[in-house]
């Protein structure tokens, strides 16, 4: 919690300073208070908030635009902000990157919660994200790998262990990866 950069976008003037007064006393760290979505693209983009806490009403952006920008930098999660419970936006925020859905006026332990819970998810689905894509790396990889593989066994007539032997003493050699070595021998044995 304490550090905990925000950014607060909301048209409405008063909501913005109670939401700030809020944050500030517990120990948050606001980093930025803007009014139109525009403004608080410019102001996440610059400082990097670890949530971002908006109106879904914002001036500036149609529906839910600026989270749909927000979650393909992978910016920051959004906790949205409404005066009503509207059912409709409920199902269009269920669709992008909205990690917390407050009513206002904001309850303060709500507000905490719902920010501290919106930060845990955000770092559950970056971290998996990362994996992902090691993971497809990795497949990638071992396609490779094993496409030379079946070259060299059937170019230099080699059994599977000598082939994958003859590219991992290649890799050691020349201090380079495996599916380096694996892509150098695709190219130059599918010539």
């Amino acid at each position: 919690m304490f550090g905990t950069r925000v950014v607060i976008a909301d048209a409405d003037a008063e909501n913005r300073q109670k939401l700030k007064e809020i944050l500030t006393h517990a120990g948050y760290t606001v980093a930025g208070v803007v009014e139109d979505g525009r403004s608080a693209l410019k102001v996440i983009f610059q400082t990097e908030p670890d949530v971002v806490i908006m109106d879904a009403r914002l001036p500036g952006a149609e529906g839910l635009e600026i989270a749909r920008i927000i979650e393909e930098h992978r910016a920051a999660p959004v906790i949205l902000l409404t005066a009503a419970h509207e059912q409709e936006l409920v199902e269009e925020a269920a669709t992008t990157w909205i990690f917390g859905y407050l009513i206002k006026p904001v309850d303060e332990r709500q507000l905490f919660m719902a920010i501290e819970i919106a930060i845990a998810s955000y770092k559950k689905i970056t971290k998996l994200e990362e994996e992902n894509k090691r993971l497809r790396q990795t497949l990638e990889d071992r396609k490779l790998v094993e496409r030379a593989k079946g070259l060299l066994m059937e170019v230099k007539s080699l059994s599977e262990r000598d082939a994958y032997k003859y590219m991992q003493r290649k890799s050691m050699d020349n201090c380079v990866p495996i599916a380096r070595v694996a892509r150098q021998i695709i190219t130059s044995l599918k010539k």
